[in-house]
């Protein structure tokens, strides 16, 4: 016989991992193909230092500074 209905005796608990698995499994793929949108700094910049003096290499790079104000900003940023 069928045990009252209960079929293996897992019962009501069966049924929630029954279905508890697949969307769980669901949710991490969608999770792995979008991302979590959260925004990661760059991995060598250290609290954002890194970050600035990329950005004020760059503008020297460009030509909008001059020599001396670069290296004014740069021993600004390393000491800060």
């Amino acid at each position: 016989m069928w045990e009252y209905g209960m079929g293996w005796g897992w019962g009501w608990f069966g049924m929630i991992l029954f279905w508890l698995v697949p969307i769980l499994l669901i949710a991490l793929g969608l999770k792995y193909f979008f991302g979590d949108g959260i925004r990661r700094p760059n991995p060598g910049a250290r609290d954002g230092r890194q970050g600035a003096l990329d950005v004020l290499e760059e503008r020297y790079a460009r030509g909008e500074i001059d020599r001396e104000e670069f290296i004014e900003k740069r021993d600004d940023l390393k000491r800060g």
